[in-house]
């Protein structure tokens, strides 16, 4: 049951790394997209793809927590005393850009739009790197399993760094993916180009970073490292990614919305699931092991048959938000 649970955690962290991922990654593009009258058509475009659903992607970070703190307290303590830091400004940045996007909408002077627009976009490029640093800490083995961890070396080393900046170059590279697919969908041609020359530099960017984290990994996080390249345990995944990222840029002019967005989001997603595999049997670092930091069975047996039964309400509610937001039912709601 420990085990069942930890992939379902797991299983939480993916989506909310691909979904939120996106969104997060828009508001990069917002943020990069040039002055008021160069980026208005890219920021336009930004808006109506994520404003009916960008609150909504928040649910998988609420998952992941309550599994977490429910599956799993003695981590979550550890992980809350340690990196309590990057936490909270991750939690800030999340505020700030709902704040930000909720008012650009509204606020009638242009200098208030601007503002609002830049702490949007601009917490949009902070939330994921703190994500990435907190990874990066709990990865490389820096949380330990009593709590009360270095509240700076936990996050300010060379594997939280990769993984926050990492982060950020994986939402931008998905976003840009999302929102080709999205302009080609619209017969917006221009925009189309625009965010696919943006998709192919930023998995240039991300392939440079991959391939310069190797040696990060080896010097800072060795078992991390050693766990990812085993041909048994974390490399085929990262094949797979690589290989999903590939044929995203070698479709991008040509294929289907639809196929685009499944094979950026399997790319994200199954970088994400290597370092899953990497991690385990360990929760934290390798010196708290799944089991050992479980609840009792009895709360482990409860919190799958909740989350079971909200399953089944939850998956198809966000099946339905998709669909109506593809087919642009959702446009004057967001």
């Amino acid at each position: 049951m420990s085990a069942a649970t930890a992939a379902i955690l797991f299983a939480g962290v993916i989506l909310y790394a691909t979904f939120g991922g996106a969104d997060f990654g828009a508001g990069f593009w917002d943020l990069t997209a040039g002055g008021p009258e160069r980026g208005r058509r890219p920021r336009e475009l930004v808006d109506h793809a994520i404003g009916p659903v960008w609150e909504a992607n928040h649910v998988w970070l609420i998952f992941c927590l309550v599994v977490l703190w429910t599956g799993f307290p003695p981590a979550f303590a550890a992980i809350m005393t340690t990196l309590y830091i990057p936490l909270g400004l991750a939690a800030l940045g999340i505020v700030l850009r709902g704040s930000g996007f909720a008012f650009r909408k509204v606020v009638a002077r242009l200098s208030e739009k601007r503002a609002s627009g830049v702490v949007f976009a601009s917490s949009s490029v902070i939330t994921p790197f703190f994500f990435g640093a907190v990874a990066g800490g709990i990865a490389s083995g820096r949380v330990p399993d009593n709590g009360g961890g270095d509240a700076l070396a936990s996050w300010l080393n060379p594997t939280s760094m990769l993984g926050g900046i990492l982060a950020v170059v994986a939402c931008a590279y998905l976003a840009a993916v999302f929102l080709t697919a999205e302009a080609r969908t619209r017969g917006e041609p221009d925009l189309e180009r625009w965010f696919r020359r943006r998709a192919v530099g930023a998995a240039a960017v991300a392939g440079g970073l991959a391939a310069g984290g190797v040696f990060v990994l080896h010097a800072d996080s060795r078992h991390l490292f050693d766990e990812l390249i085993d041909p048994a345990r974390g490399l085929p995944l990262l094949v797979i990614s690589g290989g999903a990222g590939l044929s995203t840029l070698v479709l991008l002019g040509r294929a289907d919305p639809r196929v685009l967005r499944v094979l950026a989001a399997g790319a994200v997603a199954s970088v994400v699931a290597g370092w899953g595999v990497a991690q385990y049997p360990y929760l934290l670092g390798t010196h708290l092991r799944i089991a050992e930091a479980a609840a009792p069975e009895a709360t482990l047996w409860s919190l799958v048959l909740v989350l079971a039964g909200g399953a089944l309400f939850l998956a198809p509610s966000f099946i339905l938000l998709y669909m109506l937001q593809q087919r642009g039912r959702l446009e004057n709601l967001g």
